[in-house]
């Protein structure tokens, strides 16, 4: 029972950043119907900017306090990868809007290599140690079962920002643009919605929400390097495909689902597979699902509540 108290824990920490990352896919495909592959890497940005700005308040306030350093390096992750995500959009994505749907899923990818690139050249090839800001003293609630102030502050942010974008989405005039948007970007503009402010705004949106799950990626393992982004950006459009994706409430089931099967994977594929496998295994999981999520329900478990546009 202790271990799997345990691989609970540690799934919903991982299955919330999953959840962050997977909503920036489904926005984005909800209103174009593009698949953004370089969202991903905006984790990468967003964990690394923070990290330079870490390094630059050591050094001109040492003083500060760890939490006020966090927030500024937060407020600056999100701001450089919301710029970026504008960018992406206004000179990679929108000028190819009516083109048909290989060349801005190629581009997407070319911008993704850009961004690993561009990061190498700036911050190395190699893994850089991230500052723990946030105490990583494990805290025994239930006996046996261990969990640290940073993964607790990753399910609560993550739980709050979530909520957020769904209060936005449902209760605001923005999110009201945004679901016109999406169900025909076309009428929308005819009834006087700027969908072009609406999609970059989607952009914009979608690449806060990564920039703060790198941090919380970054914090919770203590490291980051120029190809972090890869990984969970492939594991968070995977679990926007298994809730539905171009559906808000999926990208978040699908995540923790996700993030939960890859843990308790972790924990019993030793014993499952009588020591053939271990738990460095257990990326397999997360292609297993998208593959049977593919062949079995292609629309998710939530479906998909936006229209296919040929």
């Amino acid at each position: 029972m202790e271990i799997f108290l345990q691989q609970v824990v540690n799934g919903l920490v991982v299955g919330s950043v999953y959840a962050l990352v997977a909503l920036g896919y489904t926005m984005v495909y909800g209103i174009l119907g593009l698949i953004n592959f370089a969202h991903g890497d905006l984790v990468m940005v967003g964990a690394l900017t923070a990290l330079q700005t870490m390094m630059l308040l050591m050094d001109v306030a040492p003083g500060m306090s760890p939490m006020a350093m966090l927030g500024l390096s937060l407020l600056a992750a999100v701001g450089v990868c919301m710029i970026l995500a504008f960018l992406m959009e206004r000179l990679a994505y929108r000028p190819l809007r009516n083109a048909p749907r290989l060349a801005p899923l190629i581009t997407a990818i070319g911008v993704s290599f850009l961004l690993q690139t561009l990061a190498m050249i700036v911050w190395g090839r190699n893994y850089h140690t991230f500052p723990q800001l946030i105490s990583t003293t494990p805290l025994q609630p239930v006996e046996g079962v261990f969990i640290t102030p940073i993964q607790i502050t990753i399910i609560a942010v993550s739980a709050l920002m979530m909520a957020g974008l769904i209060l936005l989405v449902t209760k605001t005039k923005l999110g009201r643009a945004m679901r016109a948007t999406a169900e025909n970007h076309r009428v929308a503009a005819l009834m006087g919605v700027d969908t072009n402010l609406i999609i970059a705004s989607t952009f914009v949106i979608g690449a806060a929400l990564a920039a703060v799950a790198g941090v919380m990626f970054a914090s919770n393992y203590g490291i980051a390097h120029y190809g972090m982004g890869f990984m969970p950006g492939l594991k968070a459009f995977t679990a926007a495909v298994l809730g539905g994706i171009g559906n808000l409430g999926g990208a978040m089931l699908g995540g923790i689902v996700l993030g939960l099967v890859e843990s308790f994977g972790a924990g019993y594929i030793e014993q499952a597979t009588f020591g053939f496998l271990n738990s460095s295994y257990q990326d397999i999981f997360a292609f297993i699902i998208l593959g049977l999520v593919l062949i079995f329900k292609p629309t998710g478990l939530l479906g998909e509540r936006v229209s296919d546009r040929a």
